[in-house]
This record gives C-alpha cells, structure tokens and sequence, in this order.
C-alpha cells in the first residue's frame, strides 16, 4: 500500500507570496525612481561644474570672456570626457559668458543652472 505525498503548495500559498512581492516592487520602484532622479541632477552638476573649470582655465589662457562650449570639450580640449545624462542628449549652455549662469537641460524638462 503506497501513500501519497501531500508536499507542495496551495492556490492560496502562492497567491500570497505574489501579493507580498507586489507590495514590496511597489515600495521599491518610487524610491529607485527618486535616486535616479537625484544621481542624474548630480551628474548635471557636475558637467556644469567641469565646463565652467574648462571655460576658466580658456579665459585665462586666451584673454577671452566668452567660448563656444564644443571648443572646451574634446581629447584635445580641456575637457577631455563629457558624460552626457541621458541617451537622448542633454542640453547645455552652447555660448559661455564670464559672469553669466551656465545651464543644463534633461529631455525629461529639468534644467539645472550654475553661477559662472
């Protein structure tokens, strides 16, 4: 005579581990989103920030008070990396003034600006 092995689980087991997943992907996502968010802001902080090291150090040299933003970056150039934030291209201040901001825009509508 065999018996038969009740190992496994049920309907309603699984149904709970789905709904406990759920709640916690729920709780998850809107914290990830807000620290990609942040980590791109700081990103466009700090392209404004080497642009406007770049823009100086251009200033200083070349007794000028205004430079198109493609001639600072380059491997020649005083910027030899530029990170741009996203895929779709950010936008930035294309002619440097001294004593002017210097502004970044995001596709996604952000635009963050540093004194220069």
């Amino acid at each position: 005579m065999q018996t038969k092995s009740k190992k496994g689980f049920t309907l309603v087991e699984i149904m709970i581990v789905v709904v406990i997943i759920g709640l916690l992907a729920a709780m998850a996502i809107p914290a990830f989103q807000k620290v990609r968010a942040t980590s791109q802001e700081k990103t466009l902080i700090n392209n404004l920030r080497q642009l406007a090291s770049g823009a100086d150090q251009y200033f200083l040299e070349w007794g000028v008070t205004a430079v198109d933003s493609v001639e600072l970056v380059g491997t020649e150039s005083y910027i030899k990396v530029f990170n741009p934030v996203a895929k779709s291209g950010d936008n930035y201040t294309v002619n440097i003034q001294q004593g002017s901001p210097i502004e970044a825009s995001h596709p996604d509508g952000r635009t963050i600006s540093i004194d220069f």
